[in-house]
């Protein structure tokens, strides 16, 4: 999808994924906050399923991780996106990271496209108003109760 040809297109539209800066691939992110919900695997086939249980450190209101530069240190189990992972499934449908990795623009809503962060709300992509907090999950098992599944939304 990168095209070098038009030095005036978006930076996401004339630089591959591994090519990026980090301030470009910091600027992908819409705050969606949807790669921040837990998910439950199932051990015989594999298939990952999300909860609408969000990790302890995303910022329900923004999108947004409370201490991004130390969740790694905080959140044994977050996984740092990087190119090499873009094209993973269990990354919502809607992420910048996955649909570029897939050669697909990136939607209208995306801040990058509309010029702002409330649109990611507007469009309700973000899991803002009905993720649940993890410390309001009185168990890991109790997470089975929470699953939710994204419809494969295109732009």
């Amino acid at each position: 999808m990168p095209s070098p040809a038009n030095p005036n297109a978006p930076f996401w539209l004339r630089t591959p994924l591994h090519a990026l800066n980090t301030e470009q691939w910091e600027a992908l992110c819409d705050g969606c906050g949807r790669c921040c919900l837990h998910k439950l695997e199932d051990e015989e086939s594999g298939e990952v399923f999300y909860t609408q249980v969000a990790c302890r450190l995303l910022d329900l209101e923004r999108g947004r991780c409370r201490d991004y530069p130390n969740r790694s240190r905080l959140q044994p189990e977050c996984v740092r996106v990087d190119p090499a992972l873009a094209q993973l499934e269990w990354l919502p449908p809607t992420c910048a990271y996955r649909l570029l990795a897939a050669g697909r623009p990136l939607p209208a809503w995306h801040p990058l496209v509309s010029g702002s962060f409330e649109t990611v709300h507007q469009a309700g992509i973000s899991v803002h108003g009905w993720a649940v907090p993890e410390d309001q999950i009185a168990s890991a098992d109790e997470m089975q109760d929470f699953l939710i599944e994204f419809a494969d939304e295109d732009s």
